[in-house]
C-alpha cells in the first residue's frame, strides 16, 4: 500500500457508487463555450516530484500513471484488483496460477502488446522490473511484499514465475497493480544499462503501455498526455489530458470557476460551497478507502509516551473538525481500517473530546506545567512541531482549531509547511515524511482492498524499508499482521484484522480523524466519468469531453 497525500478519492451510498449531488447547465446537448473537445484539464491541488512510480508514488503521481503507465492488473468498480491489464488472467489457486502452498505464483502475459514507442512488450520487462523494485541503489519507498520474492523465472517470453518464500495473500495488490499503487512495469530496451535508476532521464517523461503517453512536463506547469495509438485496448476517446500543476487549492477553485480546468479531483469539503456555485459543474461523490490522521514521531520523547498520545487523542475534537471543516460530510471513525472495507472493527469505542480527561491523564503521567503553561517532564518540553503541507488553508484551520484544544492541556505546537512534493520525497532525498522531521503531522492514507497494514505499522517497515513514519513497533502488532499476510482466504482473516486495528487503538500511535468521503467537480460535458475507488482514472477509455 503507498497512498499518501491530502488527496482523496469518493464516497456515496454504495461501495463504489456515484452519487451526483449538484448540477447547472449540465444536461444541455450543447458544448459548453469553455470546452476544449477531446482534452481534459484537471487538477489536484499538488504538484508533482517526478513521474515514475518506482521513485516517486504519490497519490497525484500515481493518479497519472493509471492514465499512463503499465500494470499487470487494474481495479473494478469496487476497487478490487480483478481487471487484468496486461497479464491474461488474475492468478488465483482455483486456476492453477497460485500453487497449493502459496509459495508460487505463475503470471501469464498478454501477447500482441507494445510500448507507446512500438517496442514489443514480454516478460523480460516485468522480470526487470521486479528485480528494478528489489534492487537496493533504487530509492524504493517500500518493498513490502516484494522481499518475499526469493527468485524470478522466465520460462519464455509470456510467462513469470514468482517463487516466495512464504504465502502473501496481497500479491494481487502489490505487484504491478494500481490499487497497490507501487511500481509500474518498466521498458528493460530504455532503462537496462542504469545502474540505479534514481536519476534516469526515464523518470521524467516514461514511456509505458497505458491509453495515454507522456507528451511533455513542464515543471511547476503542467503535465500533458496524448492518446496513446498503440495501446491494445485501442484508442480512448479522449486525445489529450492536461494535468495542470497547481499546489494551492484556492487557485483550483480559481481555475474552475473560471472554466480553466474541467475536473478538481478530488475537492476538499471546505471547498464545496463555492463549488456548488459555480455553473455548468457537475459535483459527485463515492466511496472513499483513504482516512484522514494526525500522525506522532515515536522517536522523539515527548510522543514515545502513550499517556501524552491518550490525552492529545481525547483533546482533539474530531466531531468539531468535521462539522466545521468538512461540512459534517466525512465520517467519524477510531480505525486505521475504513468502514468501507469487509475487515473494518466496529467494535471499537469511539473517543470523546474530553478536556478533563486529558488533563487527568498528563498529571497522573507526572508531566507539569511550567510558568508559560506548557508542560515538561524529566527536561522535555510538550512543545511541538505540527507539519503540514503548504497551500491548504482548510487544513490551517484545522491545525488552529487543534492548537486552541492542545493549549487548554499545557501542550503548545509550532506549525511548519512544506510543499507536497518535498513532504513525502523518499527519505533519500530528505522527505519531511519519511525523514521524520516533525512531531505531529497531518495528511492522508489511502488503504488497499487487501488492509495489509504491515508497510504502515509493522515494526519492520520504518523507512527507508517502508512507510511506518511513526516509528511505532508493536510486536504483538506485526506478528498478526504477518500471519494475516500468509492467507489467501480473505474471510479467514478477519479475527487477526481485528485485533490489529484494536491494538493500534490501544496504542495510539495516531489519531484517525476521519474517513473520507471525497468529491469531485467536473464540466458537465465531460461524459462516462466513473472513477475508481481506488484507482480513479483505471477507466478512460469511454471517457470522452
Amino acid at each position: 500500500m503507498r497512498r499518501y497525500m491530502v488527496l482523496a478519492l469518493l464516497l456515496a451510498t454504495g461501495l463504489g457508487g456515484c452519487s451526483k449531488l449538484a448540477t447547472t447547465d449540465a444536461s444541455a446537448d450543447r458544448r459548453h463555450a469553455y470546452t476544449i473537445a477531446h482534452e481534459l484539464r484537471f487538477s489536484m491541488g499538488a504538484d508533482i516530484a517526478g513521474l515514475n512510480p518506482l521513485i516517486n508514488g504519490s497519490g497525484y503521481e500515481m493518479a497519472l500513471a493509471q492514465l499512463t503507465m503499465a500494470f499487470l492488473i487494474r481495479t473494478d468498480a469496487l476497487g478490487e484488483p480483478s481487471v487484468p491489464e496486461l497479464i491474461t488472467r488474475i492468478p488465483t489457486q482455483k486456476n492453477g496460477d497460485v500453487s497449493a502452498d502459496g509459495k508460487t505464483i505463475i503470471w501469464h502475459l498478454r501477447r500482441g502488446v507494445a510500448w507507446s514507442d512500438g517496442v514489443p512488450f514480454t516478460a523480460d520487462d516485468v522480470v526487470f522490473s521486479t528485480r528494478a523494485v528489489l534492487n537496493p541503489l533504487n530509492n524504493v519507498v517500500s518493498r513490502d511484499g516484494w522481499d518475499l520474492i526469493k527468485k524470478i523465472e522466465e520460462p519464455d517470453k509470456y510467462t513469470v514465475v514468482y517463487r516466495l518464500r512464504k504465502p502473501y495473500g496481497a500479491y494481487a495488490v502489490t505487484f504491478f497493480s494500481t490499487a497497490g499503487a507501487d511500481p509500474a512495469v518498466m521498458p528493460k530496451h530504455l532503462l537496462a544499462g542504469y545502474e540505479s535508476l534514481n536519476r534516469a532521464p526515464y523518470n521524467a517523461l516514461p514511456v509505458g503501455i497505458g491509453p495515454f503517453k507522456y507528451q511533455s512536463w513542464k515543471r511547476g506547469e503542467s503535465v500533458t498526455m496524448i492518446a496513446n495509438p498503440r495501446y491494445f485496448r485501442g484508442r480512448p476517446k479522449l486525445d489529450r489530458v492536461v494535468f495542470k500543476i497547481v499546489p494551492d487549492r484556492n487557485t483550483v477553485l480559481e481555475l474552475l470557476r473560471t472554466h480553466e480546468i474541467d475536473l478538481w479531483s478530488s475537492v476538499p469539503p471546505h471547498f464545496l460551497p463555492e463549488v456548488r456555485k459555480i455553473p455548468g459543474v457537475i459535483v459527485s461523490m463515492s466511496n472513499s478507502f483513504f482516512f484522514d490522521h494526525l500522525d506522532f514521531n515515536l522517536s522523539h520523547p515527548a510522543l514515545a509516551d502513550r499517556a501524552v498520545r491518550l490525552a492529545l487523542r481525547y483533546a482533539t475534537d474530531r466531531k468539531a473538525i468535521n462539522n466545521k471543516i468538512r461540512f459534517g460530510l466525512y465520517q467519524l471513525s477510531e480505525s486505521t481500517v475504513p468502514p468501507a472495507s469487509k475487515f473494518y472493527d466496529a467494535s471499537i469505542p469511539t473517543v470523546p473530546f474530553d478536556i478533563g480527561a486529558a488533563n487527568a491523564i498528563l498529571d497522573r503521567a507526572a508531566w507539569a506545567r511550567g510558568l508559560d503553561g506548557v508542560r515538561s517532564k524529566n527536561g522535555v518540553r510538550l512543545s511541538l512541531d505540527f507539519v503540514s503541507s503548504s497551500g491548504s488553508p482548510d487544513t490551517d484551520q484545522e491545525i488552529e482549531m487543534i492548537r486552541g484544544w492542545w493549549k487548554q492541556v499545557g501542550v503548545e505546537i509550532n506549525v511548519k509547511h512544506y510543499p507536497a512534493a518535498l513532504m513525502f520525497a523518499p527519505i533519500q532525498d530528505g522527505g519531511i515524511v519519511y525523514t521524520g522531521k516533525f512531531d505531529v503531522i497531518a495528511f492522508a492514507w489511502g488503504t488497499d482492498p487487501n488492509q495489509d497494514l504491515a508497510n504502515l505499522y509493522s515494526c519492520a517497515r520504518f523507512p527507508p524499508n517502508g512507510q511506518n513514519d511513526l516509528r511505532y513497533c508493536s510486536r504483538a502488532v506485526t506478528v498478526a499482521i504477518e500471519k494475516a499476510q500468509r492467507m489467501y482466504d480473505r474471510t479467514a482473516r478477519r479475527g487477526l484484522m481485528n485485533l490489529i486495528q484494536e491494538r493500534i487503538f490501544a496504542d495510539a500511535p495516531t489519531i484517525v480523524l476521519d474517513v473520507r468521503r471525497d468529491i469531485q467537480a467536473y464540466n458537465g460535458d465531460l461524459k462516462g466519468w466513473n472513477p475508481r475507488s481506488l484507482a480513479p482514472f483505471d477507466d478512460m477509455m469511454g471517457v470522452d469531453i
